[in-house]
């Protein structure tokens, strides 16, 4: 866009912002992809419309989840130019797991061309909460393997650039927010994978509270007297909206499903019992995004995940229920539920996100109103 729409964008007088883009036009940060010279009207200098410069730099983004590792890079204008996703096994230690992701990077760079001559930042997605980025943040007893506080310094040893650290659930919600159709401001986050979990964006930005467990959706008790949950309370709501929670619904409801191609099979062929089971998840969820809905006020809910792709009925009774708990509302304005537009990779771009929402240049401005993925 000119330097005009710049100034009015970010609201900025012409003469500062004149000095920012000829200081990033020095730098290469910023390049003149054409001017108005053929349809202007009239005498004067033709108006430049700047552009990011891809080559300018690179950005990293990984995603640990509790059984692979997706890993995404973007160039300097934003696009995603190359992506890669390795598998293990849930007890898989850190220490591997780490050897994986450095691997599947290399292998990534190698069969995209992409390389890390001008690496900008590195953004890391872990699961539940991580103690090396805030000093002091509560403990949780996670039976699962947790984050090892080293996770990044391994990556800032490895690569040389800056790197940010934040729960995987929360980068997604990120990256959700920025790749939805309606680009929100204001976000309700929720994943139903191997576990469940969440984030909040308001004002365009994540929040993640005084010690990092904001938009810990899944971790709600919803039944008192439940299933013991791995995060060592019961009844909260992973232990029912997890794929591993309802595949073990659906056997006891009398199917044989083990995988989740077992339940898009069932769900393809209108399994009588294991629509049961996907609308009572959907009604438990729909409670739980009601409750945060009223606190928050948002502009979309927004649920994503691997269990949402193949059993939409959990979205369609979710949104259902949600509404149902809502204060009532306009007609006019009724609050927006759709499915995550984001794959299993979306924690990584979110990931990138987060190194973008980092940036010191953008911080203290006003919030302006790809590539296929390898399995290796």
């Amino acid at each position: 866009m000119s330097r005009g729409e710049l100034a009015r964008r970010v609201g900025l007088s012409r003469t500062t912002l004149s000095e920012i883009t000829t200081s990033l036009l020095e730098r290469r940060a910023i390049v003149v992809a054409d001017t108005d010279a053929a349809t202007r009207v009239g005498s004067g200098r033709p108006a430049e419309r700047l552009t990011l410069d891809p080559a300018s730099g690179q950005f990293l983004g990984v995603d640990f989840g509790h059984r692979r590792v997706h890993v995404a890079v973007a160039d300097a204008s934003h696009e995603i130019i190359a992506a890669g996703v390795e598998r293990y096994t849930a007890t898989t230690p850190w220490t591997e797991r780490l050897d994986l992701a450095f691997a599947l990077i290399d292998r990534v760079c190698g069969t995209s061309g992409a390389h890390f001559g001008a690496l900008q930042g590195i953004g890391i997605g872990v699961p539940g909460p991580y103690s090396g980025v805030r000093a002091g943040a509560a403990q949780v007893p996670w039976t699962r393997h947790p984050a090892a506080a080293g996770v990044d310094e391994a990556f800032a040893e490895r690569f040389g650039a800056p790197v940010v650290v934040d729960n995987n659930m929360r980068l997604a919600a990120l990256a959700e927010a920025i790749s939805g159709p309606g680009n929100p401001d204001n976000l309700i986050y929720v994943r139903l994978a191997d576990g469940v979990g969440g984030g909040l964006v308001v004002a365009g930005r994540l929040v993640t509270g005084s010690g990092g467990f904001a938009g810990e959706l899944g971790h709600v008790t919803v039944d008192p007297s439940g299933r013991t949950c791995q995060c060592g309370k019961r009844g909260c709501l992973e232990t029912i909206a997890s794929v591993p929670a309802v595949l073990q619904a659906c056997r006891d409801a009398g199917s044989s499903l083990e995988t989740l191609e077992d339940l898009a099979m069932a769900v393809e062929r209108r399994d009588p019992a294991v629509d049961v089971v996907l609308r009572d998840v959907g009604t438990t969820l729909g409670r739980v995004l009601g409750a945060a809905a009223m606190a928050l006020d948002p502009d979309e809910v927004v649920i994503g995940g691997e269990l949402v792709h193949v059993a939409p009925v959990i979205v369609e009774q979710a949104a259902a229920t949600l509404r149902y708990e809502l204060y009532p509302l306009p007609a006019s304005a009724p609050l927006a539920v759709r499915a995550g537009v984001l794959r299993d990779g979306d924690g990584a771009i979110g990931a990138i996100a987060a190194l973008f929402h980092q940036s010191p240049l953008l911080a203290e401005y006003p919030t302006p109103t790809g590539a296929g993925e390898q399995d290796f």
